[in-house]
Order: structure tokens, then C-alpha cells, then sequence
């Protein structure tokens, strides 16, 4: 018994030091870096979107829109460009003949519902459309839209290509939702050998029974992004370079 206690002890300090000594990459921001925010739809961020009985409670502790809204500026104060990776689905998407377990769930609610890619009516207003206080941000020319995001991350549409073509190497990654595609976006830019931060409450997460989804995205973000910012953080890192 003295033997395991002992064990125990030192497996503990052990993972403690670990914890402790997790090094900090971080993160230059300079003239090859974007901001890719994912999904700032109402489906997720206004209260009446189909998802915000889940989301809400995370949203509003993060202060998640006024600080998406703080992002958003900062990219034209500062001349970074933004890429804006939306969810959508189509009717054809509809006839899937297998989901995971919140693809079915966005499914069966209509999340991001439109009625093809040619096809605006009904568009705008609804929960796949942007939340209203963003559209002054996002339709501008400078800001890039790419195709949609079928499931979580950025594999099923362009953004990589479209970050490529425009010498984009380093990303500061915000939106929604937390756990799912801003995380998943993470970890697919990771791959593809882009440097990536995140804006940990710039995002927002479910938080269901026994689950806490913000929770696992803030840990993720923190042991595979080279840096987490705070949106306050974020905001003192540009005035201090003076990146105008």
C-alpha cells in the first residue's frame, strides 16, 4: 500500500510539473496573417437561432458577440484581412444516408438551412444568414467568403486554397462553435502547416448534461494552437506592434 501511495504521489507530481512546464510558442502577427472567423450565423449567436438553448449559456460568459464584433474591427483598423468560413446545407444535403451524432442533430433542427447554392430566397434573416451587427463587416470586398463547411472543418471546402493564394501563413482563429468547427478549423489549418492562434473568448461551445464543451476547447486550443489570446490580449498585441 506504501508502495502505491508513493507511486501515486510521484505520478501526480510528475503530471504536475508536465502541466507547469508546457512551453508558450507564440505568436508574431504580422504581414502574412489573416483572421478566419467560422460560422458567425444566427443559427449559433442570436437567441433565436435553433441552437442557442444549447449555446447560449457560453456565448453569453464569454461575451462571445461583442468580442467577435471587437474582432472584426481590429481587422480593419489594422488592415488584416478576413475569411469568413460559413456552414451551410443544402437539400441535397439532406438525403445524407449517415450522420455523426451533432450532424444529425443540426440536421433534424434545419441548422443553416438553405435551398441550394444558386438559390437566396428565403436567405436572408434566416438562421444560416449572418448575425445582423456583422453584415456592415463582412460585405465588403475585402472580406473573403468561402465555400461552406459541410461537417466541422475546413477539409470539405476552400479556405486553405483561398489563404494560399492570398500568401496567408499564420491565422487568428475565432467563432463558432467552440468545441466543434472553430476547433476542428484548428486543428486542419494545423495540418496543413499554417501557424495558428486562437481567440479563446471570441468563441463559445454547448453545454449540455455532462457535457461541457467550452471546457474541452479551451483545453484543445491550449495544447495545439501556438497561442491563446484573450480578445483584450489580442487588442493590446496590435496597439503594442503598431501593425497599421
Amino acid at each position: 500500500m506504501k508502495n502505491l501511495m508513493r507511486t501515486l504521489t510521484v505520478f501526480m507530481i510528475t503530471i504536475s510539473g508536465l502541466h507547469a512546464q508546457l512551453p508558450e510558442p507564440g505568436f508574431i502577427i504580422d504581414g502574412t496573417t489573416a483572421i478566419v472567423i467560422t460560422d458567425p450565423q444566427n443559427d449559433f449567436l442570436s437567441p433565436d437561432g435553433v441552437a442557442w438553448g444549447a449555446v447560449g449559456e457560453s456565448v453569453q460568459e464569454n461575451n462571445t458577440i461583442e468580442n467577435l464584433e471587437t474582432i472584426f474591427k481590429l481587422g480593419e483598423e489594422y488592415n488584416i484581412p478576413v475569411f469568413i468560413s460559413p456552414h451551410y446545407y443544402y437539400q441535397h444535403d439532406h438525403v445524407w444516408k449517415f450522420e455523426g451524432t451533432l450532424e444529425k442533430l443540426m440536421h433534424n433542427i434545419s441548422m443553416f438551412d438553405r435551398g441550394d447554392q444558386l438559390n437566396v430566397k428565403g436567405f436572408e434573416g434566416s438562421g444560416a444568414d449572418w448575425l445582423p451587427r456583422y453584415k456592415k463587416y463582412i460585405n465588403k470586398d475585402r472580406v473573403v467568403v468561402t465555400s461552406p463547411h459541410k461537417v466541422f472543418g475546413s477539409e470539405s471546402n476552400d479556405l486553405a486554397l483561398q489563404l494560399r493564394k492570398q500568401g496567408v501563413d499564420k491565422v487568428i482563429l475565432a467563432g463558432m462553435s467552440g468545441n466543434l468547427c472553430a476547433e476542428s478549423h484548428m486543428r486542419e489549418l494545423v495540418e496543413n502547416g499554417f501557424e495558428v492562434a486562437v481567440v479563446g473568448d471570441a468563441t463559445a461551445s454547448a453545454k449540455l448534461p455532462g457535457l461541457d464543451g467550452n471546457a474541452a476547447a479551451q483545453t484543445n486550443y491550449k495544447m495545439i494552437s501556438s497561442r491563446v489570446f484573450t480578445t483584450k490580449e489580442l487588442v493590446k498585441e496590435l496597439k503594442m506592434h503598431d501593425m497599421k
